[in-house]
């Protein structure tokens, strides 16, 4: 079952993604993530400044819709930076779907909704062919993963078949059909969401498939005020499936996205900060609580999304502040616990702290 939209968390910890900087009051950030280096001002308006403000923006909009998830939208921007796919993770109604439409109608981009059975099969999302009597040929019919933003609601309720025809999707963003290769448009993200307290009739995804999500991201349930705000909301009209009456309007679109990629690429990093990023990962294939520790391309993923955090900042330089703030969301479902640290309360967010708190930081 599919959504089409195109506009012209046990209670999970919150996210350690900083919020990215702004007018709006950032969310609290994990306790083991420091405070990033104050951004540096913008005395006047350049373009790169112009495109940098335009994605800042992007929390303004989004707030207006959905309430005290600044971090989460944070790290929907640094993976739209980084061409990186995103898992979310939280119970349910905490606002996942539409934080995605609200971000979509914000780039002024399209999204689709794929929600996830055990017997959607992968024709149902990759698309498929589809005989013409009247030609007597067949043609191809898309499926929901020809768009800029895909929803893949529920991704875990899904047998592994299925689950599976997204990987080439996400890794070399095109469907092969028959042997021929269809590009998906640019730019291509997928959101997957999973439910993280009922397991019963999930198939959970494999490393393998872990492995190509940029980032995880877990959506807490919100502070009291923050729902005593969605209450006044909704008491006073809001209605969640009309983001214009919201007032959400366009601030950014693929051009921006495209020229703020070209900018974060040349954002500079030392071999220092490399090494350090190197160490993380690799303190992490010998902590004694896990059975697999972070690959090198997570290692990447850590140099990818510090990098999009230091421009966001105002900063064309990546300092260990940046790899800190980024190394929760980045590694978390990279690596995997040992059955008996689990039995013993060890959680994966225990055990990166530990690696950050022990891990020589660079001067």
């Amino acid at each position: 079952m599919t959504e089409d939209s195109h506009h012209p968390s046990n209670a999970p910890a919150p996210d350690p993604v900083p919020p990215a900087p702004g007018p709006v009051t950032p969310a609290a950030e994990h306790a083991s993530s420091p405070n990033p280096v104050t951004p540096v001002a913008d005395h006047a308006a350049t373009p790169e400044s112009e495109v940098r403000s335009a994605l800042l923006a992007l929390r303004s909009e989004v707030a207006k819709a959905v309430v005290g998830q600044d971090a989460a939208v944070t790290g929907l921007v640094i993976a739209l930076l980084c061409r990186g796919h995103v898992l979310l993770e939280g119970v349910p109604g905490v606002a996942k779907t539409l934080l995605v439409r609200a971000i979509a109608a914000a780039l002024d981009v399209d999204t689709k909704r794929v929600q996830f059975t055990p017997d959607l099969m992968p024709g149902d999302v990759t698309g498929s062919l589809v005989y013409d009597a009247r030609s007597a040929e067949f043609s191809f019919r898309s499926g929901p993963v020809f768009t800029n933003l895909m929803l893949a609601d529920e991704i875990n309720r899904t047998p592994p078949k299925t689950q599976a025809s997204l990987l080439e999707a996400m890794e070399e963003r095109q469907v092969s059909v028959e042997g021929d290769p269809k590009p998906l448009p640019d730019p291509f993200v997928v959101v997957a969401t999973q439910n993280p307290v009922e397991y019963e009739g999930t198939y959970p995804l494999p490393e393998a498939q872990l492995d190509r999500f940029l980032l995880k991201l877990v959506l807490p349930l919100p502070p009291r005020e923050d729902e005593v705000t969605v209450l006044e909301r909704h008491s006073s009209g809001f209605d969640p499936r009309d983001l214009d009456a919201a007032g959400v309007q366009a601030v950014a679109n693929a051009q921006v996205l495209a020229q703020a990629r070209t900018e974060v690429a040349s954002v500079e990093i030392s071999r220092d900060v490399l090494g350090y990023i190197v160490d993380i990962c690799r303190a992490t294939r010998n902590a004694p609580s896990l059975s697999l520790g972070v690959s090198p391309r997570g290692a990447t993923a850590l140099l990818a999304t510090s990098r999009a955090w230091a421009w966001l900042q105002g900063r064309n330089f990546v300092t260990p502040d940046d790899v800190k703030a980024l190394a929760h969301p980045t590694l978390r479902h990279r690596i995997q616990l040992r059955a008996e640290a689990e039995l013993e309360g060890v959680t994966t967010e225990s055990v990166l702290d530990t690696v950050l708190s022990t891990v020589p930081v660079p001067r």
